[in-house]
């Protein structure tokens, strides 16, 4: 999954594959991995950032290397970053340390025996995610998606944004027809006429309107969205390593904000050509959407008000069966030693 940001994206809980999972935990273990290499360095094991973002730019320069190595501590890249279900499986199996994933995929797999916990969080996408409909498709509002299909990811943002946006205009879930799909194998159903809109994020959103044939109807900041961006931690890796989490969580926070002021610098950090690159009209929006985006913070008293909010917009929707207990998943990084 992606990044045309620093270890952000969302997820589709429900429609994990063991495909996902492979690729994800392909250089992954067991639990003594993460543990002392060479030396007694600790291994922190991150997925793979690819092309664009703080990771990327990261792994290119050395610099977070560098940054955990006062820790004690240096990366290992592996698999690749994808949706935030497959991962927590992996942190769950000991086969991964650090993920991404939005609040709202958090929550779904917050429901399922956690092995990690959340340690910063990213404000909401105001202008970046929402409901993305092909220009003269003749949907102008919300209102216009009754009797329509919406692709959306189960359980994570796509799902969240459709019902957010349907509750605040006051229209009945079920009078828009919700199409679980894999948000990687989306764009070909919606160029394809197949549904008529996408609930999206940056990640895919980007190279949609870049074409120039596609528009959000409703935008985040239009939603009301409180769909944070968080960053997790292997229970048993924070227990082990905190130190190693604090300065992890320094690095992320002190680049996210030179990329605000500089988001060009991190996108085609390793090639400008081939399909991980962001080009043209598509590199001016995600470059626009990082300006007025957030940087990775640490979890705030409001933060969890609102993770809370979200939480209980689930269970009122019956994505989950009752409303998830955020707040005893989350890690205080200032409290860190």
């Amino acid at each position: 999954m992606n990044l045309p940001r620093p270890l952000r994206t969302a997820a589709a809980p429900a429609l994990l594959t063991a495909t996902a999972l492979l690729a994800l935990t392909a250089c992954g273990s067991s639990e003594a991995d993460s543990g002392s290499g060479a030396g007694g360095t600790v291994e922190i094991r991150i997925p793979d950032p690819g092309n664009s973002g703080v990771l990327a730019l990261g792994k290119k320069d050395g610099s977070l290397d560098k940054a955990l190595a006062k820790a004690g501590a240096k990366v290992r890249w592996t698999g690749s970053a994808g949706p935030f279900a497959p991962a927590a499986q992996a942190m769950n199996a000991d086969q991964l340390d650090i993920a991404t994933g939005s609040i709202t995929s958090g929550i779904t797999s917050l429901a399922q025996r956690p092995g990690f916990k959340f340690f910063t969080a990213v404000a909401p996408d105001a202008a970046g995610e929402g409901i993305l409909v092909k220009n003269g498709s003749g949907i102008g509002s919300v209102a216009d998606l009754v009797g329509k299909k919406v692709a959306v990811n189960q359980g994570g943002t796509g799902e969240y944004l459709l019902l957010k946006a349907l509750a605040k205009a006051g229209i009945p879930a079920e009078k828009v027809e919700r199409v679980y799909l894999r948000p990687d194998q989306t764009a070909a159903v919606f160029n394809a006429g197949k549904v008529d809109a996408w609930a999206v994020w940056a990640t895919y959103a980007v190279a949609e309107i870049g074409s120039g044939k596609a528009q959000f109807v409703a935008d985040g900041a239009a939603i009301g969205s409180d769909n944070y961006s968080l960053n997790a931690v292997r229970t048993g890796f924070a227990e082990q390593h905190p130190g190693v989490v604090k300065a992890l969580y320094r690095y992320l926070h002190d680049a996210s904000a030179k990329e605000k002021q500089d988001p060009a610098a991190y996108l085609n950090v390793f090639t400008d050509v081939g399909p991980t690159a962001v080009i043209g009209k598509a590199k001016e929006v995600q470059t626009a959407f990082t300006r007025e985006g957030g940087t990775v913070d640490a979890i705030g008293p409001q933060d969890i008000e609102r993770f809370e909010d979200v939480a209980g917009f689930y269970a009122e929707q019956k994505v989950t069966p009752d409303k998830v207990d955020v707040a005893t998943h989350l890690l205080d990084i200032e409290k860190l030693k």
